[in-house]
């Protein structure tokens, strides 16, 4: 059984986007979790008010004052939310990344959560603190969506789970994850899988060689009915070819997807390779386990 019961949020000073914020409370209200906010100090912090002696810094509160900004930006629900929750604060130094892992470890996190882009999660996820996190530690972490907030009061709810899979050996771990949120959430749930780009080059330019892509396809989709076989869960699929990416971004369109799963990290492997590309691409959050 799916069981969060340690959130890791770390936070900038002064906050840079409510939407992980806004998650977190989601995900913390549905499974009874702790969030614990985390924030590691760096130049910017001092400005924003963090006592510079390491002894204040240490009482210093750093819930009122992520509820203080909240109520200043006029977030009322947010503030009232956040407050309602059991939400112990932490201070770090040093690199942020590193900060981030060992505190994951020493709370026990079941889950991390973080921006995709704010002061210290570089909105260029390449070589940025978010990367270091997603290849140090075993701790499934959900990044924000990469993408500008249209609409930042609006309550996030998740109704529709899109789930990757590369048929390696974490997919059903993926599957069981992103299964479990479904139902907890009640939303409805699609497997994809992304092939080889089925177009060859050749003679008057690319052409797509149909033998090839019924064999490619055929074999997906008998892989796609293996895997949820084995791990009992019964879903609608989607299998596409071409650039992951991208084509996962059209599926997270096409299902009206509120998060991706997937089990992408920065070095080595399929979905692996491409795990900033997702991360980017995709217009809501993302989840890798």
């Amino acid at each position: 059984m799916l069981n969060i019961k340690q959130i890791l949020l770390p936070v900038d000073i002064p906050i840079s986007t409510h939407a992980v914020l806004r998650q977190a409370v989601a995900l913390a209200r549905h499974f009874h979790s702790q969030i614990v906010l985390l924030h590691v100090i760096t130049e910017r912090s001092f400005a924003a008010g963090v006592p510079k002696d390491k002894h204040a810094a240490e009482d210093w509160d750093l819930l009122g004052a992520v509820l203080q900004q909240t109520r200043e930006e006029k977030d009322k629900k947010l503030a009232e939310e956040l407050n309602g929750l059991a939400t112990p604060g932490k201070l770090a130094d040093g690199d942020v990344a590193t900060a981030i892992v060992q505190t994951a470890h020493e709370q026990k996190a079941d889950l991390i959560m973080v921006p995709s882009y704010s002061f210290t999660f570089s909105k260029f996820l390449l070589g940025s603190v978010t990367a270091k996190v997603l290849h140090g530690t075993e701790c499934p972490v959900w990044t924000g969506a990469h993408i500008e907030e249209e609409l930042p009061r609006l309550d996030f709810a998740i109704r529709n789970v899109l789930c990757a899979v590369d048929f390696g050996p974490r997919s059903a771990r993926n599957v069981d994850w992103a299964a479990q949120l479904a139902a907890k959430f009640g939303a409805r749930l699609t497997l994809a899988h992304v092939t080889a780009a089925l177009e060859l080059w050749g003679p008057g330019g690319n052409v797509i060689d149909h033998a090839w892509e019924k064999v490619i396809l055929g074999n997906a989709e008998q892989q796609m009915a293996r895997l949820q076989q084995e791990t009992g869960v019964k879903a609608e699929t989607f299998i596409g070819s071409g650039e992951v990416p991208k084509v996962l971004n059209q599926a997270a369109l096409q299902t009206k997807a509120d998060l991706v799963v997937t089990g992408c990290y920065p070095y080595g492997g399929h979905l692996r390779t491409h795990g900033y590309g997702i991360i980017c691409s995709v217009q809501v959050p993302v989840l890798n386990v």
